[in-house]
């Protein structure tokens, strides 16, 4: 059963990613990866409050690994940050990745303490 729910988590999960995504590609036409930046900073908050939150093990495996699994994505986040370095925009390559690392590690820990509050 809790493989299902992972399954259908990630279906949610990345089909919101990939909406997000288009919209905000749309919205900021620039060589910053707006919308996967978005995404895995909002994931690694709520991933931070389900795992705060969530003590129920059924729940976080949807939550968590489904949902969140499938929205954040970390080989997006490497090709994107691959195709800036190769692209000349050395700049906002580390940027990007700069910012990704210490903003998710930032915004889990705002989570997980929103979630301890819960």
């Amino acid at each position: 059963m809790e493989y299902i729910l992972v399954g259908i988590g990630g279906i949610f999960g990345s089909v919101t990613r990939y909406s997000i995504g288009k919209v905000t590609s749309k919205k900021w036409n620039c060589s910053f990866p707006v919308g996967t930046f978005i995404i895995n900073i909002t994931g690694a908050m709520l991933l931070g409050i389900v795992s705060s939150a969530v003590k129920n093990n059924m729940l976080h495996s949807f939550l968590g690994d489904g949902i969140l699994g499938g929205y954040t994505t970390f080989s997006t986040f490497m090709y994107e940050g691959f195709n800036l370095f190769k692209g000349k925009k050395q700049l906002n390559a580390f940027n990007y990745i700069v910012l990704s690392i210490i903003l998710g590690v930032a915004f889990y820990g705002i989570g997980a303490n929103i979630g301890g509050l819960i």
